[in-house]
């Protein structure tokens, strides 16, 4: 019988097993570059871009070796973004994942070069896959663009500017959003339909815009709401800098009536899609419940 739990644990362990050779197989000079690298990668995390690109592929019959190197390559950039976003210059967090964020155990200008790492060897990965035909190309584009100067990047960049100049736009943050949060679960999600040759690619890249706002939603509200033990960061960090979130825009119980409605949205699109969507509706339910 189906359970959720036990069918993420699938597709955690298929990218656990992927992430560990490439653990293997990676080395690189000094070794406190090679160091704070694996750092960030093995605090663990839910792996949920991951996950979720996995179980896009198994749902569109994009499931083969590529994907796999899809989703390495997705998370090096998530985790690049992390140490990046943690830094002082940036976020300025102290923790991440329940321990020392990079920069506190390896120090700033290491913590950058480590992010730039991680970049440039998910880059690396992709560009060996673009070898396997148009369809791997296309879908490595896709990703790049994604993670870009259009999209998390940019994000990034507005997130900075909102709250060094005070400004509280609607406009500005569901660009935040779309571009720092939305970009790389849409990526998860829509990139196994382009290694399918285009199937239910508008359904799933919509999906994942979608949840990655949802996401959002739900962290803002955890940063106001939640436990630095729980979250294994620290919490109230958003209101506290000024930050243009959901929560700050709009107040709290309007986020959670919001996070309702894109719950619905996603699920709606679900409905669209022909063959098993069970796991999919369930990591909507998971993503609007979680408390970490």
């Amino acid at each position: 019988m189906y359970s959720f739990k036990e069918k993420y644990g699938e597709y955690l362990t298929s990218f656990e097993a992927r992430l560990n050779k490439f653990y293997d197989e990676f080395t690189c000079r000094p070794q406190i570059l090679d160091d704070s690298l694996k750092y960030s990668l093995k605090s663990g995390g839910k792996r949920v871009r991951p996950v979720l690109m996995l179980a896009s592929a198994e749902l569109t019959g994009a499931g083969d070796c590529r994907v796999e190197d899809f989703a390495l390559a997705l998370e090096l950039i998530h985790t690049y973004s992390l140490i990046h976003d943690d830094l002082p210059e940036m976020d300025n967090d102290d923790y991440r994942r329940g321990r020392p964020s990079n920069h506190k155990m390896f120090g700033a200008g290491n913590a950058v070069l480590a992010g730039d790492g991680l970049l440039n060897t998910a880059y690396y990965i992709l560009f060996e896959r673009c070898a396997d035909g148009k369809a791997s190309a296309e879908a490595a584009k896709f990703l790049c663009g994604c993670a870009g100067v259009n999209g998390m990047i940019a994000g990034q960049s507005a997130d900075l500017y909102c709250a060094e100049k005070g400004v509280r736009s609607g406009d500005m943050l569901d660009f935040i959003v779309a571009n720092k949060t939305g970009k790389l679960i849409s990526a998860a999600t829509a990139v196994p339909a382009i290694l399918a040759g285009g199937k239910y690619f508008l359904e799933l890249k919509q999906f994942g815009e979608d949840l990655g706002r949802l996401f959002q939603l739900v962290d803002d509200i955890l940063d106001e709401e939640g436990s630095p033990e729980s979250l294994g960061k620290t919490t109230g960090k958003d209101r506290s800098e000024n930050k243009l979130t959901y929560v700050t825009f709009y107040g709290i119980d309007q986020c959670r009536v919001y996070a309702d409605i894109m719950s619905d949205r996603c699920l709606k699109i679900l409905e669209g899609i022909e063959g098993d969507t069970s796991f999919l509706r369930d990591v909507v339910a998971f993503v609007r419940h979680r408390e970490s």
